[in-house]
This record gives C-alpha cells, structure tokens and sequence, in this order.
C-alpha cells in the first residue's frame, strides 16, 4: 500500500499548530493542516507491512493496539496517495461512522501500532483521515443518502452521544425508524458538552447532525428519559429500545473540606463553559469564570487536560494539575515493545499552553489531596496535598500507595476541578428500565452481547463498557446495532468491521 519506499522517501509530515500564548486568545481549533498534495505524500509513506497492525484492535498486555474500528487503513492510505479522494471516502465510511469525529480527538490508536514505528516515525493515518472526510464534505460525497426502502420497524435511542448516534445512523441506513433522546439542549453528548471547542468545534457536530437529519432521523433534545418520558411509554411506542446514555457518575473525592465553595466536577465545568460559548459568547456569564484565581485539578488525564486549556483561555491566576501515579517514562522503556500502546509521558495541548504562560508544567505527580482549606466564608482558599509512595504488595504482588511523612504541601486555591474519571451509568435511568447492572455500575448483558436483562432494550458505549475512547463508543454503537437489525429482522446485513 501506498509507495513501497515512501516510508523512507518522505519524512513524517503533519499539521503545524497555532503558538500557545496565540491561540489561548479564542476556544477555536488550532491546527493548520497541510494542503491536499502533501497530504498524498503522506499517504505514499504507507509500506505494504504485511501485518497491518494500525486495523488490528486487538488487545495486547491488556491494552489496546491498533483501530478499534478496525479501519482499513493500508487501503484508503494508499487511496490518498493516488488522489483518489472519493474512493478513499467510501473505504473509510465502511468501518467508521464518524471520521469527522475520530480524525480530531482519537489519540490514533492506528498510529501507534504503525509497522514505521520500528525504524522511524508512524504514518500520518489521523491526518489523512482528517483530509479524507473534510474532502469529502467540500465535494459532496459526505451529502445525505436516505435509505431506499423502509421496514416498518422502530427503535428509540436514548443518548445523542458517539455511541448513541453510532446506533442511530447504522439502523436509519438498514431502513429502520429512529428517534434519538437528548436530555440536553443541543445534540452530541459528550461530542457537545464533554470536549472543548478548541478539540472539536461544534459547528463539525452539527453539521453532521444535519446530516442525520436529512436522512430520516428524528432528534428530540430536552427531553429526559426516565423523568420527563417513562420507560414504559417508550417500550411500547417502540420496537426497540437501546440505551446509550454514557458514564455520568463523576468520581468524587472525599477529603475534609469538600463542601467548600469553589469546589466543581469537571464534567459541569467544560459543559456550562462550551453552552455559555455557544449560547452568548460567554456573554451571559453562566459559566465558571477562573480569570484571576488560582486553579487546582483533580485528575491527570485528558479531561484534566482540558480543564488547564479551558482555565487559561479564561485567564487564571495559576493552574495546577494533581496526578496519583508517577511520571510515566519519556521514551519506551524495554518491557514496552512495540506494538504495545506506548507507556510514555504526553505533554498535551492544555499543559504546553501552561508552560508557554507560566514556565512549567502544571503537573504534580505522586500526590494526593488531603484537605480543602475553606475561609470563614466557607470559601475555598488552598489545597493541601501530600506526595505518595508506590510499592509492590509482598501478598497480593500488586502495587500499593502510602503517603510519605512529612511531604504535606498547601497551594493556594480559589478554584477545584475534580476530574477523577466515572463510575458507571445513572441509576434513575437503569431503575426505570429495570435492567440489571454489573459490579462496576455499567448495564449488564453476555459476553460480547448488547441485549440487556430486559426483552427489547439494548445498551452501548460508556454506559455498557465505562468511561472509553470515542472511537471503542462508535465500534460500540456500530455493533449494538447490528444486535438490534438481527433481533428485529431475523437476520442483518449491517457492517460492523
């Protein structure tokens, strides 16, 4: 696929970022892609590999290597290389319901299996992906295509995020009829209200949406299954019923102090920031204003990530970053060979932009919080943490924490963002559908089954496997649909990988 040499005729190109102390002056996306024409010549750096882990999704050490979507990547990477855009397209939109989506916020599974990995630098799969679906959109091929024929059957989806729109667009294509349930104002899920603007503007969401809509899929948003509808009402409205509503239980933190004024799960923080953007341009003030305080987050991952992009572009004082685990190596250690996920320290947009405005990292590694120190408002005004110590158990042999005597350390705080990660799907919404659930709070079904504990419901994404990547919601959403095509048909045709 692509150029049998291109992989050593042309250096791994891709999109230039905008300067950090540039682009934390606006919440839109920053990166400056590359013209179409050297943008095939990335596509020419694709070697006929043989064993193209980049499709594999194949699980190794207990994580994930290579497309979960199993995209067929050598192809449409090679169809770049030849200019043929539209057939690119078509290859593309076999695997994957939402290129739009994946081409700006995977972390390129695809990439990091790359057989280039071995001798030099990945393909830039991500990337071609991004010019393949923007392609696709500027010349119409991306236009709608309404089913032919329609069966007659029905099913509600409860959920308008990745998952959820996944089952939507997979069962309007088989010429089923479906409705799809927001709670929020505005369709997308965690596409809308869980990733900042400046990782997907929403103009991408709602274009897409309108898609779906030109299609056949009816959307109906403010409306909250389980309070405003009952489930009963939907079970006979409906032949089917799938549920994919995420994992919206934040984890919390429970310190002395918790109930200080100031103190936010990061899920309502990046939502009422990305509303009150769209709604007003922040105009209304309804959002959490960090200009001028001292930010402390909860959390080292990519959710915490964007609270410190979201706090900067707002103009906080300071940002800091609390991480229970240490600092994962720079490079690939030994017992981390490719085509293993890479185990490796990544600086990401939000820290970058903190050490181009204050000089460091935000990160603290090894640490804990101890106490929210409030004032005699009840105020948050610091934070005390303490370092951890991480080692092995002589009776379990698995690794355990301790605090180190001694390490306490305060940091101002008029600001907490708690981004600790999810526990499982809400239980207002389980209960009135009465499925069962598993240990971790997710629905339960078989092994490697979509169907719940209840005749006719369904369930995928988050709110089936927990808190997941976009890319593992859509594989989701595409196989939980086909589950439903065959219940309902006897039979399915739907495509899944």
């Amino acid at each position: 696929m692509g150029k049998p040499t291109g992989f050593m005729d042309y250096k791994r190109e891709v999109s230039k970022d905008v300067k950090p102390k540039d682009r934390i002056k606006n919440f839109n996306e920053f990166h400056e892609h590359l013209p179409r024409e050297k943008q095939q010549l990335q596509g020419a750096r694709c070697m006929d590999c043989g064993v193209p882990f980049c499709q594999a999704g194949m699980n190794i050490c207990g994580m994930t290597s290579g497309c979960p979507l199993h995209n067929l990547v050598p192809e449409w990477n090679d169809l770049v290389y030849t200019g043929n855009w539209q057939q690119a397209y078509n290859r593309l939109k076999k695997t994957n319901s939402f290129p739009e989506f994946t081409s700006r916020v995977c972390p390129a599974l695809c990439e990091a299996a790359c057989t280039c990995n071995l001798i030099g630098d990945p393909v830039a799969t991500k990337e071609n992906e991004y010019a393949i679906i923007e392609n696709a959109y500027e010349k119409g091929y991306a236009d709608p295509k309404p089913p032919k024929v329609r069966t007659g059957k029905t099913v509600a989806v409860v959920g308008s995020g990745p998952s959820g729109l996944a089952v939507a667009d997979q069962l309007n294509k088989r010429g089923h009829s479906v409705t799809v349930y927001e709670r929020s104002d505005r369709v997308g899920g965690l596409l809308m209200y869980g990733i900042p603007n400046m990782k997907l503007e929403k103009h991408i969401v709602d274009r897409k949406i309108k898609v779906m809509e030109a299609e056949g899929i009816v959307f109906k948003t403010g409306v909250d299954v389980g309070k405003d509808i009952k489930a009963e009402k939907l079970l006979k409205e409906y032949d089917r019923v799938v549920l994919a509503c995420g994992a919206s239980n934040p984890r919390d933190i429970s310190v002395p102090g918790r109930d200080a004024k100031g103190i936010y799960f990061a899920v309502d923080f990046l939502k009422a920031n990305t509303k009150s953007l769209l709604d007003s341009d922040f105009e209304d003030r309804k959002y959490v204003d960090t200009k001028g305080k001292n930010v402390v987050i909860i959390g080292g991952g990519d959710t915490g990530n964007d609270c410190v992009g979201t706090s900067i572009r707002h103009g906080c004082k300071s940002v800091t970053q609390i991480e229970m685990m240490p600092k994962a190596p720079d490079t690939r250690s030994a017992s981390n060979p490719w085509p293993e996920w890479p185990k490796i320290c990544k600086t990401d947009y939000g820290q970058e932009e903190a050490i181009a405005v204050f000089g460091h990292d935000p990160r603290i590694y090894e640490s804990t919080v101890k106490e929210f120190v409030k004032d005699k408002n009840g105020s948050l005004k610091a934070v005390k943490i303490v370092k951890l110590s991480w080692e092995k158990d002589p009776a379990s042999g698995r690794m355990k924490m301790s605090e180190v005597p001694g390490s306490e350390q305060t940091l101002p705080a008029e600001i907490v963002l708690i981004a600790a990660g999810f526990l499982g799907s809400q239980k207002y919404v389980t209960d009135a559908f009465h499925v069962d659930i598993n240990e971790r709070s997710n629905v339960k079904t078989g092994a490697g089954a979509y169907e719940t504990s209840v005749k006719n419901v369904f369930t995928a994404g988050d709110m089936h496997r927990g808190q997941s990547l976009v890319v593992w919601a859509i594989r989701e959403g595409r196989e939980a649909a086909r589950a439903v095509d065959e219940s309902l048909m006897g039979y399915t045709n739907l495509i899944v990988q």
